[in-house]
């Protein structure tokens, strides 16, 4: 008898719990700048994603949200030398997989396809300043694996490790001083994360 009532007891618990969970994170990384025409260079990197989760399974789910992406650095092209600043808003849709390795920690894992806009982008020369030098939508791939831990009821703590690459290029607009086409690949990322379960 016992063991049937800690039996439903279990599986009620089971059936009580969301699926549905809000997972942030935020890194610091580098990523490289692949141009057609111009020499590639490297950009600094302050990322953050927001996403909403629902697991369709005992362990793997389905996430999509909004992410944002700051890059900056150094580089030259056939203007000149310039500091580049340039901010992302990103749309991903990522298939999840999560599970135990203890009671008190488990490991969350995603891998999924995103398309992103820039929403700034400026190169600064000696002397002047090119704005919005490439524009418009492009997409990619993504992978991202964390570790969490128990932290309060329903939240959890860790740290992560997010990696991306474009498919598309963006294509330089007519005030950029320059005709070429770029995408941003090998962007890593290390940081924290976080997941509140609803």
């Amino acid at each position: 008898m016992t063991i049937i009532f800690s039996y439903l007891n279990i599986s009620a618990q089971e059936e009580n719990k969301s699926k549905f969970s809000i997972i942030g994170n935020g890194g610091i990384g580098y990523g490289i700048v692949e141009n057609d025409s111009e020499p590639n260079y490297n950009l600094n990197s302050n990322s953050g994603e927001l996403l909403i989760n629902y697991n369709f399974s005992q362990n793997f789910g389905i996430a999509t949200g909004i992410g944002f992406n700051e890059l900056t650095g150094n580089g030259f092209n056939s203007v000149g030398e310039f500091y580049h600043e340039r901010n992302f808003i990103k749309i991903p849709l990522l298939l999840t997989l999560n599970g135990e390795f203890t009671e008190k920690i488990e490991f969350f894992t995603n891998i999924g396809f995103y398309t992103q806009n820039i929403i700034t982008d400026n190169y600064r020369y000696l002397t002047s300043t090119a704005e919005n030098s490439f524009d418009g939508w492009n997409f990619g791939s993504q992978i991202g694996i964390g570790i969490l831990f128990d932290f309060m009821d329903k939240m959890k703590f860790g740290f992560a490790f997010n990696s991306q690459s474009d498919f598309s290029k963006f294509k330089s607009s007519n005030s950029s001083g320059i005709v070429d086409k770029q995408k941003i690949k090998n962007l890593n990322t290390i940081g924290i994360i976080l997941k509140f379960e609803l």
